[in-house]
């Protein structure tokens, strides 16, 4: 395993597949105050790319274009947040997505326990720290434990959507995951627009 660190974009050339597993690390939880930071990706295959996004930095050719490629799923942990966070830095809008969270909500509903660290220890039987989460990622230079968190952060997410998608079609459940993927890009939108904690399909 190799964790690979670039400054403002992926290289040219460097192609992830078909299926990318992507987290965003960024100051705060406040996207329209608290700028992204690192966002970090895996093909799957154990190794990890990390781009570092400078202060006011607002394109990144190649990484937007693999955001956008149609041809290209892109697996979140609350992936709600990190799109946001995505298309308010960079103005590109993430899809088609996969969220593992929200396969865990449709499916392990015996539990409250729906984070990235439950859902490891439980499905894969992975035990990942999350000592570095509310580190400084705006600093100059990252330290080998935030990198080495980043990376534990995507490196799994593949083989949890695959044990995720076993229950979801062992459940009948799998169409309407489906569905909320289709409509996580939107969702995003409307927290960047104003509704975080609206749900504008409610009679009230």
């Amino acid at each position: 395993m190799k964790n690979h660190l670039y400054k403002n974009d992926l290289p040219d050339g460097l192609d992830l597949g078909p299926i990318v597993a992507i987290d965003c690390e960024t100051m705060g939880l406040h996207p329209h105050r608290d700028r992204l930071c690192v966002v970090q990706m895996s093909s799957g295959d154990g190794h990890a790319h990390l781009v570092q996004v400078a202060q006011g930095q607002t394109t990144a050719p190649n990484l937007c274009a693999m955001l956008t490629d149609p041809n290209v799923l892109k697996l979140f942990h609350f992936g709600r947040f990190d799109i946001a966070a995505l298309q308010n830095t960079f103005g590109a809008l993430t899809a088609p997505v996969y969220c593992t969270k929200i396969a865990s909500r449709l499916v392990r509903t015996y539990t409250d326990r729906h984070g990235l660290k439950n859902l490891l220890q439980e499905l894969l039987n992975e035990d990942i720290s999350k000592q570095q989460q509310s580190s400084d990622w705006g600093a100059d230079t990252l330290t080998k434990a935030q990198i080495d968190y980043a990376a534990s952060d995507v490196l799994h997410l593949h083989k949890l959507r695959d044990k995720l998608d076993v229950m979801l079609a062992r459940e009948g459940r799998d169409e309407l995951a489906q569905a909320c993927f289709r409509f996580l890009p939107t969702r995003a939108l409307l927290d960047l627009e104003g509704w975080p904690e609206t749900d504008i399909f409610a009679h009230a």
